[in-house]
Order: C-alpha cells, then sequence, then structure tokens
C-alpha cells in the first residue's frame, strides 16, 4: 500500500499570466504557496485484474480506458498501470469547486503514488510536467500551469514562466513569514462553480493589458514580502482583485462583490476570491487586531483556518 499527501494551494498575484497564450508572447510570473490542507492518494495492488477507483462515487472497470475519472485514467496509462489496482482518494476539504486547486492536487497525487508503485522515484518537476500533459496537453482544459508546479513543489513560490514554455520555480523567502500567515484568512462562500465552465470564457487576446499589470502586481508583491511590507502586499490583491473582476463576467457575482466590501469594511486590507472565481474560497488579507471584527461580519459563512505549508507532494506511507 502506498499513500500519498499532497498540498493544496493559495494563489496571491500574477493570475492568469499562466496561460500559454498569453506566457508564450511575454512571459508570465505569479505568486503563490502551498497550504496545511491535502488529497490523500491511496493505491493498493488487487490479487486479480481489476481497476477500482473510489472517490464520490466507486467505479469497477476490467480496462483504463472505461474509466469515467480522467484525471486518474490518463495518469494511469502515462505512467503504465493497467490492471490489477485500487485507487482511494481522501480530501481534507470537499474537492469540487473550491479554488484551492483541487485538481492539479489528484493528479499529482495519484501520479506520484502510481510512480512509487512502480518502483520509480521522481522529482518535483516531472510530477509537474507530467499533471500538465495530462491536463491541458491530453484532457485539453482551458486552465493555466502556475497549480501543477506549485503543488508538486510546495511552499511559497514564484514561478516564472518563460516564453520558451520552461519554467522557473523560486523560493520567496519573506524574513517574517509567520507575520504573512498570521494575516491571512479564508472564508467558503457556499458557492460551487465549475472552473472549466468560467475558464472557457476567458479571452486573453482582450485582456492582455489587464495581464501585463498581474504580472507587475506579481512582481511588486515579491518585493513587499521580502522587505516585510504585509500592509503593502494586502493593498496589491486588493488591486488585483479589482483587475481579476474585470476579466469575465463570471469571476464574481453580487454576493461575492458583498462578502468582500463587508470585509473590507470591517478591517480586512485585501482579498480575492480563489481560483476561477465564481465561487469557491474567499482569501483575505487582516490585520491581527481585525480578524476578529472580520470573522463577526462574515459569521454565516464557514471560516478555514490554515497555515502554510513548506513540502509538496510526498509519500507519507509506503509498504
Amino acid at each position: 500500500m502506498i499513500i500519498t499527501q499532497t498540498p493544496l494551494r493559495v494563489s496571491f498575484l500574477g493570475g492568469n499570466t499562466d496561460f500559454s497564450e498569453y506566457y508564450t508572447k511575454y512571459g508570465g510570473m505569479v505568486l503563490t504557496t502551498t497550504i496545511d490542507k491535502y488529497v490523500y492518494c491511496i493505491v493498493q495492488k488487487r490479487f486479480d485484474d481489476l481497476i477500482i477507483v473510489n472517490y464520490t462515487i466507486k467505479e469497477t472497470v476490467e480496462k483504463v480506458d472505461d474509466l469515467q475519472h480522467e484525471l486518474v485514467r490518463e495518469a494511469m496509462k502515462l505512467v503504465g498501470v493497467t490492471k490489477g489496482i485500487e485507487i482511494s482518494f481522501l480530501s481534507d476539504i470537499p474537492a469540487k469547486g473550491s479554488g484551492l486547486g483541487s485538481s492539479s492536487s489528484v493528479t499529482i497525487g495519484v501520479l506520484n503514488a502510481l510512480h512509487q508503485y512502480k518502483g520509480e522515484s521522481v522529482g518535483a518537476r516531472q510530477l509537474a510536467q507530467e499533471a500538465v500533459r495530462i491536463e491541458v496537453e491530453i484532457l485539453k482544459k482551458p486552465i493555466g500551469i502556475q497549480d501543477q508546479y506549485i503543488i508538486a513543489f510546495g511552499g511559497l513560490r514564484w514561478i516564472y514562466f518563460k516564453r520558451s514554455g520552461s519554467v522557473i520555480v523560486r523560493d520567496v523567502n519573506p524574513p517574517a513569514i509567520d507575520d504573512l500567515a498570521n494575516n491571512l484568512m479564508l472564508f467558503y462562500t457556499g458557492l460551487t462553480r465549475k472552473a472549466d465552465t468560467i475558464l472557457s470564457t476567458f479571452n486573453v487576446k482582450k485582456n492582455v493589458e489587464l495581464l501585463h499589470q498581474n504580472k507587475q502586481l506579481a512582481k511588486k508583491g515579491i518585493y513587499a514580502l521580502r522587505g516585510n511590507k504585509i500592509y503593502k502586499f494586502g493593498k496589491l490583491m486588493d488591486s488585483y482583485w479589482e483587475i481579476k473582476r474585470r476579466l469575465s463576467d463570471k469571476i464574481s457575482n453580487k454576493e461575492i462583490d458583498k462578502m468582500y466590501q463587508d470585509a473590507k469594511d470591517a478591517g480586512a486590507i485585501g482579498g480575492k476570491i480563489l481560483g476561477a472565481g465564481g465561487g469557491g474560497f474567499l482569501l483575505l488579507m487582516v490585520p491581527e487586531n481585525k480578524r476578529s471584527t472580520v470573522r463577526a461580519k462574515l459569521i454565516n459563512y464557514k471560516e478555514l483556518p490554515f497555515r502554510l505549508e513548506k513540502t509538496g507532494s510526498r509519500v507519507i506511507f509506503n509498504i
């Protein structure tokens, strides 16, 4: 039996500059981190040749191509595991529509487990590249590639997407990372959405100037964190949210706008809806002395306490 633990992620700045249509022309940059909420993948050899996959439903098939779980199906085909296996998933939070990068966590978690199952030790970059191949190249999902890299590498990172297609992953190393963590809050909007539906409405060509601004905010965010300017970082997030809302009319709505404004009225410096938008989790930058006020203002929304995670996907059990 093999168990992998793969973190979810919280993205800060530079979103959508990780779309190939943008970064292959201009280069992209994001600022993002993993958190201490996880997707667990359990892989066990079966006595027979059946393939069983357990998630919100249970699938039992004889051939890999018959699997409905497309991420697992393509991961098995890529790694070369085709029979006699049972794969199960557990998650710290409901994965669907969270905006926390859960799809890429699933993909990387099962890839990591399957490689270990075959006795292969693979690094973070290979896991990220294989996840991109599955999600973007094979399944043609209308998504960027930042989630795959931050989830595979882990930590608080800035990631640069070069026009050549190569990806640079670097630590931010802020001097007071605990101060950053202590000023972050997550609240669940109660709204679910399918990221593919929202991202399919996003037009890179029509939003190039806004994406240029996003990239600049990511650069400023790195300097703000390294200079321990937490308040400035919060203001950058606020500026980013105003830009992000303009990228598509499906990213926000009246309820999300009110929720965000209520948080700011209660003392939040800035924030944003995570992931594609339209629902999922609202990330807020809140001074420690305002946390209780914001919490009271958003009492109708469930808070998700979290800490920053330093590691990416890893094997936690192998016997």
